[in-house]
């Protein structure tokens, strides 16, 4: 399974971890606000239960319940009931507004049975209602209320509603609010309408800030894979500027443009050698030839000098033709393979190499599919030596009493020439290798087939020299076909 890029992971993993930390900011802080809010309700409940202990009267209390709406804090008028009984049990005052009346005042009568007396100095029996003064700046010798507890609160929720239920008993009397907590609900929904909007959106803003500051930050390595693809017998010279490079990756384009250096330096001088030995051989090779050809003019015919000489020039040029192969390949490393570019009829050239078939494979069937007028630009001389070699690896190569098929056609733009043969099966290894230098497959080795493994590799750099290319196709088992790649017109 193909992994994400590293810039795309880069800026996944930065909205990740800001989301995580988006979300549980919005998290925390909604329980923060709604703790808050809930926090004011209480303390604002608190204050209203103490005040309605100090509030005598029915019509006091039903005016005092018909403001508690505003004490609140809310814009709106929020639903609130009230309840409040005597020491006794007995129903002082009781809200009859509101719809769910019934229901909610029995949670408030839940709410205060749950709801425990204050307490009393130990020893000391709880003071009966009468015996409370609930005015002692009027009557000193009455003992006062103890301290009041703290009421309890508590959330409940209806079937229409959720209350925030404060409840507090006193020895007197007993108070109970519920307060709707609809207006806090609706502040909440709206708030967290907010972090749904808002946190996607922020999390869109950090991916792409996350996916173009990784972008600018992984600049050099794009840098360096462009330099690496242009790593090529012509583009050994390219360096990576280091300027206004980050200073983490600094060190890493020296390494990479020392490299550079390195394998232009070893290159340059390993073609170098290659071509001044095929250049320096080529002299002594040329007289060595020349002395041979004119002592085995003076040897008497048919005797056993005039055998071993024969011999001797036999291998002489076949060194002679290694040399120039040599030559040609240190020039194509180096970029250096110059063209003599006239316009070629390939279709000539094809049927003249076609009569030199005949006549040195007359037991080969020969097939053709050749279109005429086939003309490309290019160095008729070593085109011609690509097309040599293609037929001679077909002939060399072919079963007894095979076949040779010829087929030529171009395009608007490209020939294409298919050379197939019938041959022994090539090796999936040989395959990968057909094309290097001194290689020579298994079946070459067998069967005795003369050659050095160059052919091919020439003919590939000289295809390519015009811009074009050679490769070996796919072909069904009992064969092998090369095709030659040339462009019609070579830019200049």
């Amino acid at each position: 399974m193909k992994l994400p890029s590293f810039r795309l992971r880069i800026a996944l993993l930065s909205a990740a971890l800001a989301g995580s930390a988006l979300v549980g900011f919005g998290a925390v802080s909604w329980f923060q606000i709604y703790n808050a809010k809930i926090s004011r309700f209480d303390a604002e409940m608190f204050n209203q239960l103490m005040r309605l202990t100090r509030s005598p009267g029915r019509e006091r209390k039903q005016r005092y319940a018909d403001s508690l709406s505003h004490a609140f804090g809310t814009n709106t008028k929020i639903p609130i009931a009230l309840l409040v009984l005597d020491a006794n049990g007995n129903t002082l005052y009781q809200s009859n507004s509101l719809p769910a009346d019934k229901n909610v005042n029995r949670l408030l009568v839940q709410r205060l049975e749950l709801t425990p007396l204050p307490p009393f100095p130990k020893g000391e029996p709880p003071p009966k209602p009468e015996s409370i003064n609930p005015h002692p700046e009027q009557s000193p010798f009455i003992r006062p209320l103890p301290p009041p507890p703290p009421p309890e609160f508590v959330t409940v929720a209806t079937a229409t509603e959720t209350w925030r239920i404060g409840a507090a008993k006193f020895p007197n009397v007993q108070v109970a609010i519920a307060v709707s907590l609809q207006a806090v609900n609706q502040e909440m929904a709206s708030i967290r309408n907010i972090f749904i909007v808002s946190i996607p959106g922020t999390l869109l803003l950090l991916a792409i800030g996350a996916w173009l500051i990784s972008g600018s930050a992984l600049r050099p390595i794009r840098q360096l894979t462009d330099v690496i693809q242009q790593v090529t017998v012509k583009g050994l010279d390219q360096r990576i500027p280091i300027g206004t490079t980050d200073v983490e990756f600094v060190e890493l384009i020296q390494v990479f443009n020392q490299m550079l250096e390195r394998l232009e330096r070893s290159f340059t001088q390993a073609s170098r050698f290659s071509g001044d030995a095929a250049h320096e051989l080529k002299t002594p090779l040329t007289i060595l030839q020349g002395e041979l050809e004119r002592t085995l003019q003076q040897v008497d015919p048919g005797s056993q000098v005039q055998q071993r000489l024969s011999n001797l020039l036999d291998e002489v040029r076949r060194l002679s033709g290694i040399m120039r192969k040599l030559l040609l390949l240190s020039l194509a490393d180096a970029g250096q393979m110059s063209l003599y570019l006239i316009e070629v009829d390939m279709s000539e050239l094809l049927i003249e190499m076609l009569e030199d078939v005949e006549l040195l494979a007359p037991h080969l069937a020969v097939q053709t599919d050749i279109t005429d007028q086939l003309r490309v630009q290019g160095d008729r001389d070593l085109l011609i030596q690509v097309l040599q070699n293609l037929f001679s690896n077909a002939i060399k190569y072919n079963l007894p009493n095979g076949w040779i098929q010829i087929h030529a056609r171009q395009t608007q733009t490209t020939l294409y020439v298919t050379i197939v043969n019938a041959s022994i099966d090539i090796a999936v290894s040989d395959e990968e290798r057909i094309f290097d230098r001194f290689h020579r497959g298994d079946p070459a080795r067998t069967r005795k087939v003369e050659g050095i493994g160059l052919g091919l590799s020439l003919a590939r750099e000289i295809a390519r020299a015009h811009h074009g290319d050679l490769t070996l196709d796919s072909t069904s088992n009992g064969q092998t076909a090369f095709t030659l790649t040339l462009p019609i017109m070579l830019e200049s």
